[in-house]
C-alpha cells in the first residue's frame, strides 16, 4: 500500500489527492473497510437507547437517594425501588419541599420506568427471533440485552481471524508498549464501543460465580491479582468464548440448565404477551431427543446441541510436530512432574553436560554464602541478611 505518498508529497492540493486517491483505487491497493448493515444498525441503535434509558433510571434513583439520605430516613430492607419499597416511599412524611423533590423524581422514574419497559419488550422479541442471540444466551451472566449489544458491535463475526482479534476490537486487550527489548503492558485500549464492554463486564460479575470453568478461571485470577483486573480479564473471555460459539455455531457446553431455561423462556414470554405464538423451534434438531438434559433443553428450544469430549477435536488428528528421527533438534529434556526433588532433571543435564553451578546450591549457610560469592567465604560470612541478624542482636 503507498497511502503515505500523500502525507509525503511536497506539493498538496486536492486535485493532487483525489488523483492519487483514484490511482490507488484503480491499483486495488486501497483496504476495505467493513460497514454494518442494516441489522447490525439497528441493533446498534435500540441497544444506545436501552443503554441511555438505564442510565437516566440509575441517575433518578440516586437522586431520590441522596434526598433521603440527606434527611437521615434509614431505608427499609430490599431498597425503596421495589413494590414495597415505592408504596413506603409515597407515604413518608418528609418536609414540604423534600416531599416535592421526591415525588417529581417518582414522576420521572416511572415515565422512565415504562419507556424502558416497552423497549426491552421489544429486544426480547428481537431475540427470540435470532438464533445468535439465543446461542449467546447460554453463556453465563449474557442475557438478552447484552447478547444483543455484543452482536450489535461485533456485527460479522467472520472478520475475525479469532477470539483475541475480536476482544482487541471491543478494546479489552492491555496496550503494548515495546522498545528493543523491553515490552510495557499497560490498562485495556477501550476502544469502539464503551457501552458492550460496560455490559460484559457486568457479565462477568455473575460469570465469576459459576461453577464451571469461566468461575474457576476467575477465580484463579483473583488469587494473585485485583478484582477489577480478574473481571475484566473474564469479560475478554467471555468475548473469546462468544466469538467461538458464533464461528461454530455451537452453544455453551457448561451452561446451568436452570439459568438458561429461565432466560430463553423470558424471551418466548415476549412474543406471547405480543399476541404471536412462540411456537416449538425444533427445524434446527431433526432425528431423536438427546438423552442429556442440556442438549435436551437446546433441542427443544431450537439450538444447535453442545458436542461432547467424544466429539472434540483429538491431538492425533492434528498434524505432528515431533522432530524426525536423525534431526539436528536438541533431545526434550524430561519435565519434572510434582512437588519432588528433580533429582532426575539434574541427572540429565549432568549425563548431558548442561549442569552449572547454579543448578545445586551447597547446604550450611557458610557454604551457600561462598557458593553465591564464589570465595571461600571467610570474608562474607556477614553480608547479606546474616549482618542484619547480627546487628539486631546487638
Amino acid at each position: 500500500m503507498r497511502t503515505g505518498a500523500i502525507a509525503q508529497a511536497e506539493v498538496k492540493t486536492d486535485e493532487i489527492d483525489a488523483e492519487i486517491l483514484a490511482n490507488l483505487l484503480r491499483c486495488d491497493f486501497l483496504p476495505e473497510v467493513w460497514g454494518p448493515d442494516g441489522v447490525t444498525q439497528r441493533l446498534r441503535r435500540l441497544t444506545g437507547v436501552r443503554s441511555a434509558l438505564v442510565a437516566d433510571r440509575t441517575r433518578l434513583k440516586n437522586r431520590i437517594h441522596g434526598v433521603l439520605a440527606g434527611l437521615l430516613v434509614v431505608l427499609p430492607e430490599g431498597g425503596p425501588f421495589t413494590a414495597k419499597g415505592l408504596a413506603w416511599v409515597r407515604g413518608l412524611e418528609l418536609p414540604e419541599d423534600a416531599r416535592g423533590t421526591v415525588d417529581r423524581f417518582l414522576r420521572l422514574y416511572h415515565a422512565v420506568d415504562a419507556e424502558l419497559e416497552s423497549l426491552d419488550a421489544q429486544l426480547r422479541t428481537l431475540a427470540h427471533h435470532d438464533d445468535r442471540v439465543r446461542l449467546l444466551m447460554t453463556l453465563p451472566g449474557l442475557a438478552h440485552g447484552t447478547a444483543l449489544t455484543l452482536i450489535g458491535a461485533l456485527g460479522d463475526v467472520t472478520r475475525f481471524s479469532d477470539g483475541d482479534h475480536a476482544a482487541s476490537y471491543l478494546g479489552l486487550t492491555p496496550v503494548v508498549r515495546q522498545s528493543a527489548g523491553k515490552c510495557h503492558r499497560g490498562p485495556i485500549t477501550k476502544a469502539d464501543s464503551s457501552t458492550a464492554r460496560a455490559m460484559l463486564t457486568q457479565a462477568a460479575q455473575h460469570a465469576a460465580e459459576h461453577p464451571g470453568p469461566l468461575g474457576a478461571s476467575f477465580r484463579r485470577l483473583r488469587k494473585r491479582n485485583a478484582r477489577n483486573v480478574a473481571i475484566v480479564a473474564t469479560a475478554r473471555k467471555l468475548v473469546t468464548i462468544a466469538f467461538l460459539m458464533l464461528r461454530n455455531d455451537e452453544p455453551y457446553r457448561y451452561a446451568r440448565l436452570e439459568r438458561v431455561r429461565a432466560r430463553l423462556r423470558h424471551v418466548e414470554r415476549a412474543v406471547e404477551e405480543a399476541g404471536k405464538p412462540a411456537g416449538a423451534r425444533t427445524g434446527r434438531n431433526p432425528g431423536p431427543e438427546p438423552k442429556d438434559r442440556l442438549n435436551r433443553t437446546y433441542a427443544r428450544a431450537g439450538l444447535p446441541g453442545a458436542r461432547g469430549p467424544q466429539e472434540w477435536p483429538r491431538e492425533s488428528d492434528a498434524p505432528s510436530t515431533r522432530p524426525e528421527r536423525g534431526s539436528s533438534r536438541r533431545r526434550s529434556m524430561p519435565r519434572r512432574r510434582g512437588g519432588g526433588p528433580g533429582r532426575k532433571r539434574r541427572k540429565w543435564r549432568r549425563d548431558h553436560g548442561l549442569m552449572t553451578r547454579h543448578a545445586i546450591r551447597p547446604q550450611g549457610r557458610r557454604a551457600r554464602l561462598a557458593w553465591r560469592s564464589g570465595s571461600d567465604g571467610h570474608e562474607d560470612r556477614f553480608r547479606g541478611r546474616f549482618r542484619r541478624k547480627r546487628r539486631r542482636r546487638n
